[in-house]
């Protein structure tokens, strides 16, 4: 009733009934400023095994016996278990609090990555990715909402961004330290290493980390606001950016060690190398890029805007016909995938609320998880039925098109749901002032 009585829209209102958990602190104090420390630190540790798989991929082939398509379907297995948990990670995040689930998602999937160093058979190693994936589902939504809980309003792209940066810094490590492991030990005593730091990363989460302030007073959402929730058109279209977004990072990130050594012709060492620089081009621009969008104050146009650089990049990369024009490719590709990561995620959250951010990310993220799945096992089938990656990072740069597009409409989408969420405060505010009066 409040809402028709002052004039705004009615399907507004999830944004303003988020209790005192709106209520957002910078981590200044020993307990936020230690929790963002330990994401990024467990981040770095999942990345570790994660990236290790298609870095290692050649040398995991020749073990199992496999080709590509199987391959890509080890990849596959995983980014479809990880895409049906996103909503199921995000509601329980927001229902049960993002740390613990945090902190189960990171032991799942270490413990998963350190069996899988010792599986021999294909049919293992893709059950092993399979249920890895849904552990690994619960590190993303609820460690986007932790970082989100310790940082201001106008910050939260970029503490946001510092989710990806960790992982960038692990695959740096893991691409200059995982080919010369691999080469002394083989890929299994590497991959089981990595494993666990990873299950020591989580005992220190688990331990020292602390969910952010006001957790314990937020009125936690219920299951019909997930369904409430698919009635906003901008959740629906930063759900297929999100498509977007995760197709072009998975089909370059899992594929690229693959197409240097075998369509290049570059030995594992120099396309660890080249992963090494990829990821540290990677590390800074998408914290860059949450930044510029907060200053700006306009994250469609920081989405836009890489969106177009990337699809031009995706077909040059195996367009290119010397090794440092593909060089330059694969920096321009690096710099620009990440970018737009903060921004992305921030939009759902500013437009409809912290109260359901798990929920909201989870969503949009299944929907990345989806198209990161079709990329790898696509791009993978590709490269077998026409002995090349060319078809496969031309489609990619094709979304990459379809992605501007979408983001122009976000633009639109988001002026107005933030205009009639302004709308909405300054009546409850004016109705509060008349009811003291």
């Amino acid at each position: 009733m409040m809402g028709r009585a002052c004039g705004y829209p009615h399907h507004v209102s999830i944004s303003t009934t988020t209790g005192s958990g709106e209520r957002s602190a910078t981590p200044t104090n020993r307990d936020g400023i230690g929790t963002v420390q330990l994401v990024v630190l467990c981040q770095v540790a999942h990345f570790l095994t994660f990236a290790a798989l298609p870095l290692l991929l050649p040398a995991i082939r020749e073990d199992l016996g496999i080709g590509f398509t199987q391959a890509g379907m080890l990849a596959a297995a995983g980014s479809l278990s990880y895409a049906f948990m996103q909503v199921p990670a995000g509601y329980l995040s927001d229902r049960y609090g993002p740390r613990r689930l945090f902190a189960i998602g990171l032991l799942g999937w270490s413990a998963l990555s350190l069996i899988f160093g010792f599986v021999h058979a294909f049919w293992l190693a893709l059950a092993t990715q399979f249920v890895a994936g849904a552990f690994r589902a619960l590190l993303f939504a609820p460690g986007l909402a932790l970082l989100a809980s310790w940082s201001p309003a106008h910050r939260r792209a970029t503490a946001m961004s510092l989710f990806l940066l960790g992982g960038h810094v692990g695959a740096l490590l893991l691409s200059v330290a995982g080919p010369l492991l691999a080469e002394r030990y083989g890929w299994r005593p590497t991959f089981v290493g990595f494993a666990a730091m990873g299950l020591g990363a989580a005992w220190l989460f688990r331990t020292f980390a602390k969910d952010g302030p006001g957790a314990g007073m937020r009125t936690p959402p219920r299951r019909s606001d997930l369904i409430h929730l698919t009635r906003y058109p901008i959740l629906w279209v930063c759900s297929w950016l999100q498509f977007v977004r995760f197709a072009v990072v998975m089909g370059f990130s899992f594929w690229l060690p693959s197409f240097l050594v075998s369509d290049r012709g570059f030995s594992l060492q120099a396309a660890g190398l080249v992963m090494a620089v990829s990821a540290a081009l990677s590390a800074p621009s998408n914290t860059l890029g949450a930044y510029v969008s907060d200053r700006l104050g306009n994250p469609p146009l920081v989405i836009g805007g890489a969106l177009a650089i990337l699809a031009g990049t995706a077909a040059l990369l195996p367009m290119a016909e010397s090794t440092p024009m593909l060089l330059f490719a694969i920096a321009l590709y690096s710099v620009f995938y990440g970018f737009y990561f903060g921004p992305l995620f921030l939009v759902p959250v500013e437009a409809l609320g912290s109260r359901v951010a798990g929920s909201a990310i989870g969503f949009s993220n299944l929907f990345a998880n989806l198209g990161g799945f079709l990329s790898v096992y696509a791009l993978g089938a590709t490269r077998d039925l026409t002995g090349s990656f060319t078809w496969g990072f031309l489609a990619l740069g094709g979304l990459c098109l379809a992605g501007v597009a979408l983001a122009a409409v976000l633009a639109r989408l988001r002026t107005g749901m933030l205009a009639a969420n302004r709308s909405q405060q300054a009546c409850a505010a004016a109705i509060t002032e008349d009811s003291q009066a």
